[in-house]
């Protein structure tokens, strides 16, 4: 058997606790989002990360 070779990018991700999620959305809200982020100068994954954990404090 051979055994499965780890990228160098997959091991850095796992080491660093990042995962890959894919959800579906609609295009005008991926569009507008993608604007709203270009033109506040922050990328898309930040502000997804910063209201993902603003809303689970607010959860709590």
């Amino acid at each position: 058997m051979t055994e499965k070779k780890i990228r160098p990018q997959d091991r850095w991700n796992a080491a660093h606790g990042l995962v890959s999620k894919s959800y579906k959305l609609q295009q005008e809200i991926v569009d507008n989002f993608a604007a709203a982020c270009k033109q506040a100068g922050v990328s898309q994954a930040g502000q997804l990360t910063k209201m993902m954990e603003d809303f689970c404090k607010s959860a709590d």
